[in-house]
């Protein structure tokens, strides 16, 4: 039952080409850079994993990220609620140059859609998006007066979280708004990944605090001073590093 993972390296070397890949984060609040970074790195070893689909809340910033994972081309398609972000240029470039596809889905269906795939509730009905493009070819139906939009849930092979603590079980909790996706992503996904601030022995977290039971958590790697996205492109960083 111990789920610790020795290397960020040995945490993501069973993602395969083609895969589904959910990432935590609201922006860089809660995005596991270090694993998204350790996926890369090993894409630029030995040329996979590659064409997969990404499900987060935005497509990347700057070149560090999700946005460095699109800059390599290891990203075939986005499911994302904002395309367009604080410094969307990679995959603006991308999507432009049709080299990478684009699910467009509202911030609060997204998450519903998660929270269904790990509930294992197959579809739902909302009235986001009703009459509009992200509406076509999808069932409608009427409820008490008002039209809704069949969504069917979101499930994937794996997902990379970040938490603030881990236990040896898997246990987890999180900091603040960092917490967003990841336990959606949690339960939604085959296989989940998650990199922890601080790891504790079981009984370290209080069980009223625990937010993710370990029964959805398949691996944990601890990154004691995980950087965050912002800062990283306030210097304008880039991974892999760009050297003159």
């Amino acid at each position: 039952m111990d789920k610790r993972i020795a290397t960020l390296a040995q945490a993501v070397a069973d993602i395969p080409d083609g895969a589904s890949v959910m990432i935590g984060g609201f922006g860089g609040s809660g995005a596991p850079i270090e694993l998204i970074h350790a996926l890369i790195d090993r894409y630029l070893a030995t040329g996979s994993p590659r064409n997969l689909t990404i499900i987060n809340n935005n497509a990347g910033n700057g070149h560090v990220g999700i946005a460095a994972m699109i800059e390599q081309g290891m990203v075939a398609k986005m499911v994302c609620s904002f395309p367009r972000s604080a410094d969307p240029r990679v995959f603006t470039d991308k999507y432009l140059a049709g080299e990478i596809a684009l699910e467009l889905v509202p911030q609060g269906t997204l998450a519903e859609r998660i929270r269904a795939g790990g509930a294992g509730i197959p579809a739902f009905y909302t009235p986001t998006g009703f009459g509009t493009d992200l509406a076509k070819g999808k069932p409608v139906a009427e409820f008490d007066g008002r039209s809704y939009v069949q969504e069917r849930w979101l499930k994937a092979d794996f997902a990379l979280i970040k938490a603030e603590t881990g236990d040896h079980l898997g246990n987890l909790t999180y900091r603040m708004a960092a917490r967003n996706f990841a336990p959606l992503m949690a339960m939604a996904a085959a296989r989940t990944v998650v990199q922890v601030s601080r790891a504790v022995e079981p009984g370290g977290i209080d069980p009223e605090e625990v937010v993710t039971p370990g029964i959805f958590v398949d691996a944990i790697v601890t990154v004691p001073d995980p950087a965050q996205e912002e800062d990283l492109n306030r210097a304008n960083a880039h991974h892999p590093k760009v050297t003159a």
